[in-house]
């Protein structure tokens, strides 16, 4: 039986408004998530207010379906996804 390994890229546009959200809704399947990374452009002047999260997800397909739908109804959050056969 194959295993289904997707990863879904999550571009939030403003981060001080949308942060919140995609934090409570990575807390609601946070056992579907193996890895996450969180990227942002940060410096001593500058904190950018767009951030990238990629996140690898295991497990029930159905779960990962339901994370991608809640995360692509917030506004000002773009999603991409790869999607691997092991």
């Amino acid at each position: 039986m194959e295993k289904e390994i997707r990863i879904l890229g999550v571009l939030i546009t403003n981060r001080e408004k949308e942060a919140g959200s995609v934090q409570g809704l990575l807390t609601k399947f946070g056992c579907s998530i193996k890895t996450r990374l969180g990227l942002h452009e940060i410096s001593t002047d500058l904190c950018s207010p767009c951030g990238l999260i990629l996140l690898e997800l295991i497990g029930d397909t159905s779960e990962m379906d339901k994370l991608e739908k809640e995360l692509g109804r917030l506004s000002g959050v773009q999603l991409k996804k790869m999607v691997f056969q092991a």
